[in-house]
C-alpha cells in the first residue's frame, strides 16, 4: 500500500529572531536537509507525498486548553520584543510571528498521517514536520515543542477510529516528559522513552524522567522510561533496549497501531545527545516495530541537530518503511555495562506489571544448577561521545534493492499454492551437472528426483548471495531436507561467504563435518532439552507457549543473529518441525532485520501449501499473524533458555542481562 511522506514548506518559515545560544539549533535547515537528503536518494518519489494541512482549534483542544491555543495564535500579531518576553516565560521555547500556523501544519501532518494509515490509504508513513511536540503540555510550550503532535495524534486515533491499544516509541534523546504528563494515567497508550538522564543532570532535569516513574492510577505500568546515564550509548546498546525490554513489553501490549516520537539527536554526532548509534541503526529500529500493530507505523519528526546525521537517519527510516532491505550495522554487538545497569533498572520498576518481565527475570536469576552467575568482565564501557560527527557517517549507506524481492521454488503451481502479488514463481535452476556434482557429496541421501528440486534451490541461493534476489522459499521432500540444507551451507562456504546463520527446525541432525571456524552458527530447534556443542553449535528445544516462543526469538535468536552478523541465513524447516505458521511467519520476518533480508528458507513439501503464504508474506515485508493471547512461558522452557544463555554469554555479549540480587545485592549478569 505504499509509504506516506508528509510536508509543508512553510514549516520553514520560523526562525530565532533574537541571540539565544540554546535555541538557535532548531532551525529551518533541519527540515530541508532531511527533505534533501530523500530527494538525493530516490526516496521522496518513491512515497505517496501529501501536503500538510493546519489542525484545528478542536483537534488541537484534544490536548491542550483553549486559553493556551489562544494565546500562541495572538504570537501572529507579536513584535519581536513581546515575543521574547513570552518566549522567557517557557523553558527552551522560541516564538514567532509564524509558529502559530507552523505548528498546526506540525499537529495537522502527524493527523493527516493517521488517517491515511488507518483507513488503508498507505500501510505506514513519515511526517517530516516543526516544530517538534513531544515535550509541550497541556498549556505550556517546552523544548522548542508547542503543539504536542503526536499526542493529538494518539487522542485523535482513538475518538475517531476507536484504537483501544497504541504504542508510542519515543527514541528522541530528550524524555517526551509532554507525552509522559497527558498519558500518565491511560492504559489504552503505551509510552516508552529513552533518554539521556545522567541521574537527572542531564535537560529536562526531572525526576519523573528515571525509570521508577510508570504512570499512575490505571495507567501503571504503561510509561516505561529507559534513562540514559552515560553518554556515548551506541548500536548495540539501542538493539538491547529494543530486544530486553521494548518489544517483550510491546508483544504483550499487542497494540492496534506504533506511533513513532523519531527524534535523531540520539544518533552519532549530534551535539546534543552525544550518542554514537549510526544512522543504520535506525533502520533496524524501523524494521523491528513493523511486527507489530499489522505494520501501521506513523513516524513523527522530533528532534535531530547535526544535519547530516539527522539527514542519513531520516533516509535510513524511510528506505526501511519503503521496504528496501536494511543495510549491515557497524561495529561491536557488546552493550556497555552502563546501559545493562539501566535496562536492570527498568525491569525492577515494571515487573509488577508485566508477565513478560517476570519471565524474563524468571530465566536471569540463576543457573540450572542454582549456582550465582559470575560478573563478566568483558562488557564495554561507554565510548566518550564527541560533538563532530564519527567517520562511520560517511561509511553510510543504502544497500541496493534487488531485482526480486522474494521468490519460491516449488513443484506445486503458483496458483495453487496463492502466493502474494509480487512474489516470483522461481523456474530457473543451475545446470544438470553442477547440480548432481554438488549431489554427489550426499548422494546416499538424494533421490533423482530430489534433483530438480536442488537445483533451484541452488539457483535461489546464487541469487541471493549474488543480489538479484532478496529471500526465497525451497521446497524439498521430507528425506532430502537435511542433505539440501549441508548441501546450501557447502555452497556458501564455496562462495566465500563469511558468515552463514542456519536456523534447523524438526529432525534435522547436525552435519558431522560441520566447522568450528566461526564461518557457521548452527542454531537445531527439536527435541525436549537444551545441548550445546560449542559456542557455535547448539540446540533447544520449541517453545509451545507465546512468551516461550518470543523469548526463544527476542532473548536467544536475535541476539545471537545481530552477534554473529551473518551474510545470509538458512531457514529449515524438517521433518516434525512443530511450528505453526504464525510463528514460522514470524520467526522469519525477525530474522529479515540483521540479515538483511537474505533468508533461503528450505521447506518440506508435504507442509508447504499451508506454509507458503504466511511464509511468503512474512519474508515479502507483509506483517505476520498474531501469535495469539500472551501466555507466560513454561518453567521448561524458561530452564532451557536459561542453560542456553548461561553457557553461551561469554561469546555473546547481547544475551547478557543483569541481575541485582536482592539478597546479597550484587550485580551478577545471566
Amino acid at each position: 500500500m505504499g509509504t506516506a511522506l508528509v510536508y509543508h514548506e512553510d514549516m520553514t518559515a520560523t526562525r530565532l529572531l533574537w541571540d539565544d545560544p540554546e535555541c538557535e539549533i532548531e532551525c529551518p535547515e533541519r527540515l530541508t536537509a532531511a527533505l534533501d537528503g530523500l530527494r538525493q536518494r530516490g526516496l521522496e518519489e518513491r512515497c505517496l507525498c501529501l501536503s500538510a494541512c493546519e489542525a484545528s482549534e478542536e483537534e488541537l483542544s484534544l490536548v491542550h486548553s483553549l486559553e493556551y491555543i489562544a494565546l500562541v495564535q495572538k504570537t501572529q500579531t507579536l513584535d519581536k520584543e513581546e515575543l521574547h518576553a513570552l518566549s522567557k516565560q517557557y523553558d527552551a521555547v522560541y516564538f514567532h510571528p509564524d509558529t502559530f500556523h507552523c505548528a498546526r501544519l506540525a499537529a495537522g501532518a502527524a493527523l493527516q498521517l493517521v488517517d491515511a494509515v488507518l483507513t488503508g490509504a498507505v500501510h505506514n508513513g513519515v511526517a517530516l514536520v516543526r516544530p517538534p511536540g513531544h515535550h509541550s503540555q497541556r498549556a505550556a510550550a517546552n523544548g522548542f515543542c508547542v503543539f504536542n503532535n503526536v499526542a493529538i495524534a494518539a487522542k485523535h486515533a482513538k475518538q475517531k477510529y476507536g484504537l483501544q491499544r497504541i504504542l508510542i516509541v519515543d527514541w528522541d534523546v530528550h524524555h517526551g516528559q509532554g507525552i509522559q504528563y497527558i498519558f500518565n494515567d491511560d492504559p489504552s497508550v503505551l509510552y516508552f522513552s529513552w533518554h539521556r538522564y545522567e541521574h537527572g543532570s542531564f535537560w529536562p532535569f526531572l525526576p519523573e524522567s528515571d525509570a521508577d516513574a510508570v504512570g499512575q492510577g490505571r495507567g501503571q505500568g504503561f510509561t516505561v522510561n529507559l534513562p540514559w546515564n552515560q553518554t556515548g550509548m551506541g548500536n548495540a546498546d539501542y538493539l538491547a533496549a529494543f530486544l530486553h525490554v521494548l518489544l517483550p513489553l510491546a508483544f504483550e501490549f499487542d497494540p492496534e497501531l506504533v506511533l513513532v516520537s523519531a527524534g535523531f539527536d540520539s544518533a552519532i554526532g549530534d551535539p546534543e545527545g552525544q550518542m554514537q548509534a549510526t544512522p543504520e541503526c535506525f533502520a533496524h529500529l524501523t524494521q523491528l516495530l513493523q511486527v507489530l500493530a499489522g505494520g501501521r507505523i506513523c513516524a513523527v519528526l522530533e528532534g535531530g541537530y547535526h544535519l547530516e546525521s539527522l539527514a542519513q537517519s531520516v533516509c535510513m527510516m524511510v528506505q526501511t518503511l519503503l521496504g528496501d532491505p536494511t543495510p549491515p550495522l557497524l561495529g561491536p554487538m557488546v552493550p556497555c555495562q552502563s546501559a545493562l545497569e539501566s535496562i536492570q533498572n527498568v525491569w525492577t520498576a515494571q515487573i509488577p506489571h508485566w508477565t513478560s518481565l517476570r519471565q524474563i527475570l524468571s530465566s536471569s536469576t540463576h543457573s540450572p544448577e542454582g549456582r550465582s552467575l559470575p560478573l563478566l568482565g568483558e562488557s564495554r564501557t561507554c565510548a566518550v561521545a564527541e560533538n563532530s560527527p564519527s567517520p562511520l557517517l560517511d561509511r553510510s549507506c543504502l544497500r541496493p534493492t534487488p531485482p526480486v524481492c522474494t521468490a519460491v521454488a516449488s513443484t506445486v503451481s503458483g496458483s495453487v499454492l496463492a502466493l502474494p502479488p509480487g512474489v516470483l514463481q522461481q523456474e530457473k535452476s543451475v545446470l544438470r551437472g553442477e547440480t548432481e556434482a554438488w549431489a554427489r557429496l550426499h548422494k546416499s541421501r538424494f533421490q533423482d528426483e530430489d534433483l530438480a528440486t536442488l537445483g533451484k534451490s541452488l539457483c535461489l541461493l546464487d541469487g541471493i548471495l549474488d543480489g538479484q534476489v532478496r529471500n526465497a522459499i525451497a521446497t524439498t521432500t521430507a528425506l532430502a531436507t537435511a542433505a539440501t540444507l549441508d548441501v546450501l551451507i557447502q555452497r556458501c562456504l564455496a562462495y566465500r561467504s563469511q558468515r552463514v546463520l542456519c536456523v534447523a527446525l524438526g529432525q534435522l541432525d547436525r552435519p558431522l563435518d560441520l566447522a568450528d571456524d566461526g564461518r557457521i552458527l548452527w542454531l537445531n530447534v527439536r527435541g525436549k532439552e537444551a545441548a550445546i556443542w560449542s559456542m557455535f553449535h547448539f540446540s533447544t528445544p520449541l517453545p509451545q507457549t507465546t512468551g516461550g516462543f518470543l523469548s526463544f526469538i527476542l532473548g536467544l535468536v536475535l541476539p545471537l543473529a545481530y552477534g554473529f552478523q551473518p551474510d545470509v541465513v538458512l531457514m529449515a524447516l524438517g521433518p516434525a518441525h512443530g511450528l505453526q505458521n504464525a510463528q514460522a511467519a514470524l520467526l522469519a520476518a525477525m530474522l529479515r532485520s540483521p540479515v538483511g533480508g537474505r533468508i533461503l528458507a528450505v521447506v518440506e513439501e508435504g507442509s508447504i501449501l499451508q506454509l507458503a503464504r504466511t511464509l511468503a508474506q512474512a519474508l515479502f515485508g507483509e506483517t505476520p499473524p498474531s501469535l495469539g493471547p500472551f501466555a507466560m512461558a513454561s518453567p521448561e522452557e524458561i530452564q532451557a533458555l536459561m542453560f542456553l544463555k548461561t553457557q553461551l554469554e561469554p561469546r555473546w555479549k547481547l544475551l547478557q542481562l543483569l541481575h541485582r540480587n536482592r539478597d546479597r545485592q550484587t550485580l551478577e549478569i545471566n
